[in-house]
């Protein structure tokens, strides 16, 4: 590995306060304990070990648990890697900072999943001059290309599209001609994963004449969601829709619901459509509480380490860009497949037992 030209005390000294950059529980992949003890575990690197810094977004939803153990099962040491990991609370000032301390540790890589996509320059622009490969994932980064190695993620606009057109299709099945009234729960203001989702679903509104009621951020978390249903409840008296960004929107979505008396769901008034696709998600497909979910992959590490495998052996991803495989569900077969606007053809797995039982995540 790139040889390390502070001293030790002050390597370690650099590392426990990236980790407490983020007042989070950052770890080595080898070990489960957090804190200052940790970071000087993993200042203890070996020559034959690749070193790994990782900034996350936090710990705001099941898709991020997810995100997160695919990163640390995959950079662990009994697979040739020292991974530092951090934290960050869903805060970007702190984010930043992890990342600058991974530039002094002088890491082999950082990993960023970016909590927004804006102000990334200067750090970014630290860690090309002292020659680290950056890999971001997930969520999407405003920077000169020339600034990062690779990205690897979804499609979010799609996501977006692909849940328009089913909602049209499906619409079109229930034989629904009356004006359609959808709320919004959106992802945190500013993340990618909103801004796609929120152009490509908006774009059906518009050209199907849609009544879009409102869209407010509910931070991708289950608090968040139940707390703007709540709101939406008092509001508007008529929701035939309610559009959550993620899993965990959906489930604070549906307590609200359920609370005041809506029915919803496949045989319910108001149809719940989700993104993420996480194992609890689709369970809630299944039991008809939620009619449609839209994948958000979040297993991207495996096609990290087959960046990383071409760049040690002096080569570079074949794609800046790399997009995950995904699926889209239905809780059941009322549209079993459509086509796009923008000419992609959709195929809905209904889900049963035999799909959450081969669910990864």
């Amino acid at each position: 590995m790139r040889m390390k030209k502070a001293l030790v005390a002050t390597l370690t000294a650099a590392m426990v306060f990236s980790l407490t950059a983020c007042g989070s529980s950052g770890e080595s992949a080898g070990g489960s304990s957090s804190g200052s003890k940790d970071a000087s575990s993993s200042s203890s690197k070996s020559d034959d070990l690749i070193s790994i810094g990782f900034a996350q977004v936090g710990h705001e939803s099941d898709w991020r648990t997810a995100s997160t153990e695919s990163c640390r099962s995959t950079f662990s040491k009994e697979n040739g890697y020292n991974l530092s990991f951090v934290d960050c609370d869903n805060k970007s000032a702190d984010q930043l900072e992890a990342v600058r301390n991974f530039v002094e540790q002088e890491v082999d890589y950082i990993i960023i999943d970016p909590i927004v996509e804006t102000g990334w320059d200067t750090v970014l622009k630290e860690a090309k001059e002292a020659g680290i490969p950056v890999l971001v994932i997930d969520r999407n980064i405003k920077v000169d290309e020339s600034l990062y190695t690779a990205w690897v993620g979804s499609d979010f606009t799609a996501e977006g599209e692909s849940a328009g057109a089913w909602l049209k299709a499906y619409l079109e099945a229930k034989k629904k001609t009356d004006k359609v009234n959808i709320v919004t729960i959106a992802g945190t203001n500013g993340s990618s994963a909103q801004i796609g989702r929120t152009k490509g679903f908006n774009k059906y509104v518009e050209a199907n004449g849609w009544n879009l009621l409102d869209e407010q951020d509910g931070d991708f978390t289950q608090d968040g969601g139940q707390k703007i249903m709540e709101s939406y409840l008092k509001s508007y008296k008529d929701i035939d829709v309610v559009v959550c960004q993620n899993d965990n929107e959906a489930f604070g979505a549906i307590d609200a619901l359920k609370a005041a008396g809506k029915t919803y769901g496949k045989d319910g008034d108001i149809i719940i459509i989700s993104f993420d696709a996480t194992n609890a998600g689709l369970k809630n497909v299944k039991e008809g509480s939620i009619n449609a979910d839209f994948e958000c992959n979040p297993l991207a590490a495996p096609y990290l380490e087959d960046i990383i495998k071409k760049i040690k052996d002096g080569g570079k991803p074949d794609n800046q860009k790399v997009y995950v495989d995904e699926a889209c569900f239905a809780c059941d077969d009322t549209v079993s497949s459509f086509k796009t606007d923008e000419g992609k053809e959709i195929t809905m797995t209904v889900v049963d037992d035999k799909v959450l039982k081969e669910r990864a995540y």
